[in-house]
């Protein structure tokens, strides 16, 4: 009750202004001036009581969206470096898949490289073998061949020598 009747005395104290301000517009600013200090005092006491509350909780509530905005911009950042790691992980991934393709391309020219080897070695012994055989087939040849020159001059008739008797 105490406050409406302080809201209904301002209330008259702003009739009773806006009389004396009407006068005043007509008159110079000096007029304006007749409300004394108290009234002054009672309508910014009565101004603050009536907005400041509301002031109050909105300045908590702007307080509280600053404070949730900042939350939200800190989420927002993870999310966004969660998200990077992501395209990371994936680009390490397909790292890994196409480390792993080529160590199994190495791995087989590998496998060929050795069936390769084995290949030539047993391509050289057997050459060896084959030189081998044929050195000891011209050799047998050769050996058939002195042979048979000599088995020929042999036979080759020889004159006789003579005796004197």
């Amino acid at each position: 009750m105490l406050m409406m009747n302080r809201d209904e005395e301002e209330q008259e104290e702003v009739s009773s202004h806006r009389a004396c301000d009407v006068i005043g517009e007509t008159a110079a600013l000096q007029d304006i001036m007749c409300v004394d200090d108290q009234t002054v005092q009672r309508l910014t006491d009565g101004f603050l009581h009536h907005y400041l509350p509301e002031l109050q909780t909105s300045k908590q509530t702007l307080q509280e969206l600053t404070q949730n905005q900042v939350i939200l911009l800190d989420t927002l950042e993870q999310e966004v470096t969660k998200f990077r790691e992501c395209n990371t992980m994936v680009d390490l991934n397909a790292l890994f898949i196409e480390a792993k393709l080529y160590h199994n391309k190495l791995v087989n020219i590998r496998k060929e490289m050795m069936v390769l080897h084995d290949k030539t070695t047993k391509l050289k012994k057997r050459a060896l073998k084959v030189q081998q055989h044929k050195q000891k087939n011209e050799l047998e040849r050769e050996q058939q061949r002195e042979r048979d020159l000599e088995r020929e001059r042999r036979l080759i008739a020889k004159p006789a020598k003579r005796v004197d008797t």
